[in-house]
This record gives C-alpha cells, structure tokens and sequence, in this order.
C-alpha cells in the first residue's frame, strides 16, 4: 500500500514539474511578445482615453474582445458613433484573415480538451506566429504551451492597455501616429515568418493575391475579396499539396493529449 502510494506521489510530483517546466518556457517563449504587446496596448490605451472614455474601458475591451488592430479600428468607430451594422462590417473586413488561421490550427489544437475554446478566442497574430513556429523541447507539453503561450499573450496586452489609458488620464500625450504601430507589427510578424519557413509558397500566395485584388477592386474594396481568396488558395494548397514542411517532426507524429 505504502508503495503504491509513494509511486502515486513521485509520479504526482514529475507531472507538476514538467508542468512548472512548460510554465517558464512559455514565459520565456512569449517575452518578445510582451515587449510589443505592452507597447501597443500603451498605444491603445492612449487612444481611446483620448477620445474621453474611462481607463475601465480599454481593460474591458482587452479582456473581452481582445482583437488588437481591430480594437484601433474601434475607437473611431465609438467616436463616430457608428451603427452596429457598420460595426459588425468592418470587424468582418479587418479579422477575416483569422480564416486562414483557423485552418491552419485545426491539427494542432486537436485534443486541448477544455481549454481550446480559449485557444480560439486568444489566437492573435503574434500568437500564432508562437504557436506555428515552436521547436519545442521534448520535456515540454505542446498543448499546455499553446495554452500558456495564449493566456501570457493576453495577460500583456491588457496590462499594456490598462496601463495605457491610466497614464492618459494623469500626463498629457501627442498620440499622433500611434495607430500605425500595429501596420509595422504584421511587418515584422511577416518577416520573421519569411525567414524560419521552408516554404516561402503560402507567403508568396498571399502576396500576389493581395496586389491582384487590389488592382481588380480598389483601395477601399480589395480587403474581403483578398482574404477569402488567400484562404481558398492556402486550403487547396494544403489539402491537395502539402504542408511544405511546415512543423517540426515531433509535431507531425505528436498523439494529441487534453491540455491540464
């Protein structure tokens, strides 16, 4: 009996730490997310106390939308006063490329259990970017990765916005340009993707889709037409071609296990 027991502990210990262990790494992993998140959120915070709303506002908002440019793309919507279908519209028009990403999250997020109704609502960009580019160690749970990865991610961007919109009530800011940062952020996100892909077909997909579309449809109607179709063309491709070597080995014969 005493036996048993003493396995049931050492085999209770060993899980939580390799749980502690995937802990810090996703802290680690996700750090250079926080340095952008932080500061972004500063920016959002700045913005929307600009327009006369309470700091609660930007931590609401974080907390329950948590949609980064498109939370941008709000503020002068709640300036404008604009109608809920308009609303509703351009939240369409702005998070349309999170098709493609769902796609692409179908196999990973496979066997999360419980938590993968939060890996949906938290998969950002700069998360995905976590998530599809990890090479992670063999003592580290990839779904409770995705998991921590996610809920780090978030925990940064609503401090930053909190943060942000506190400090626009106290200390006067000139938040002109601020609200490009989130355009040089999906530069950066594109590069470094460019870089540690070893398939450059899906990127290249995207790129020629956009610029087509953009000549066929205009400045102002391009966006729709260009994500549907960079979505049907990366399905096809990985339906019909292949993956093109994304994900790591391990990742490709790794059995799905319930995130704890």
């Amino acid at each position: 009996m005493r036996v048993r027991e003493s396995i049931g502990d050492n085999k209770e210990r060993m899980e939580n730490k390799d749980k502690d262990r995937t802990i810090l790494y996703s802290f680690r992993a996700s750090l250079p997310i926080m340095a952008g998140y932080v500061v972004l959120g500063l920016g959002f915070g700045l913005l929307l106390q600009s327009k006369g709303y309470g700091w609660w506002w930007a931590t609401f908002m974080s907390v329950i939308v948590y949609a980064g440019s498109m939370q941008y793309v709000a503020i002068d919507l709640l300036a404008g006063g604009a109608s809920l279908i308009t609303t509703a519209l351009m939240t369409v028009m702005v998070n349309i490329r999170h098709l493609f990403y769902g796609v692409t999250m179908i196999e990973k997020y496979t066997g999360t259990g419980g938590k993968k109704t939060y890996l949906i609502f938290a998969l950002t960009d700069e998360t995905f970017s976590l998530v599809c580019s990890a090479d992670l160690p063999e003592n580290v749970d990839r779904k409770r990765y995705y998991f921590f990865v996610s809920m780090f991610d978030q925990i940064y961007w609503v401090a930053g916005s909190t943060i942000g919109a506190v400090l626009g009530d106290v200390i006067p800011f000139d938040t002109t340009g601020i609200d490009f940062s989130m355009t040089a952020l999906f530069v950066v996100i594109f590069v470094e993707q460019w870089e540690k892909a070893d398939s450059h077909i899906p990127a290249l997909t995207g790129v020629v889709i956009t610029v087509l579309c953009l000549l066929i449809f205009g400045h102002d109607n391009f966006l729709i037409p260009s994500m549907i179709a960079i979505t049907l063309a990366l399905f096809i491709e990985k339906r019909w071609i292949g993956d093109g070597g994304a994900g790591t080995p391990d990742e490709k014969n790794e059995e799905g296990g319930a995130v704890s």
